[in-house]
């Protein structure tokens, strides 16, 4: 007689119930950002072949969204740029969120939170950003405004800016924000 059960559950699909937004701290956490920036700009969108890094890429700060398993971050699930050419002016570029996770946790506007916050606490006066026309209205609601429309690589964009009085510095983007997953409710 055997002490074994052998009924099976279904196996259940994890979703996961909270997100770490930070700068990237590990190799890992870049190489994942890397990665779904192609997956999104090259594959999905089509706007760049082979790969989208370039120049700034090479001194900007990576920041990513990372699901969490049990509280410890599993996979990069959400990445942004951020970049400061002169003294006071900050850009924002390459904000990208995996299909699946699009609607959980609001991780663009997390992530547009870290980025400007974080440039803030750097000593940002002024924060750009070349927006696609399909994300105004996220910048919008999240206190940006249109400073003139421009295509990019084939695309209708809009240049935009924050209003950095609606985010405080952050000083520790290593810690970042943790950003909880909406409710299937």
């Amino acid at each position: 007689m055997s002490c074994i059960d052998d009924t099976v559950e279904p196996v259940v699909q994890y979703a996961p119930v909270e997100f770490l937004v930070r700068e990237a701290a590990q190799a890992w956490e870049r190489d994942g950002a890397y990665v779904l920036r192609r997956a999104v700009f090259c594959i999905e969108q089509g706007i760049f072949t082979g790969d989208d890094r370039d120049a700034i890429d090479d001194t900007a700060q990576l920041l990513v969204a990372m699901s969490c398993i049990g509280g410890m971050p599993d996979q990069v699930v959400g990445t942004v740029r951020i970049h400061s050419p002169a003294p006071g002016l900050w850009w924002g570029s390459r904000l990208a969120v995996h299909p699946a996770f699009r609607s959980q946790g609001h991780l663009g506007a997390t992530l547009i939170r870290l980025a400007v916050s974080r440039a803030h606490a750097q000593g940002c006066e002024t924060f750009l950003a070349h927006v696609q026309s399909q994300n105004v209205p996220l910048f919008r609601k999240l206190g940006w405004h249109s400073l003139g429309e421009l295509a990019i690589h084939g695309r209708a964009h809009t240049e935009m800016q924050a209003d950095l009085g609606r985010y405080p510095p952050c000083h520790d983007a290593v810690s970042g924000f943790v950003s909880r997953a909406r409710s299937a409710a």
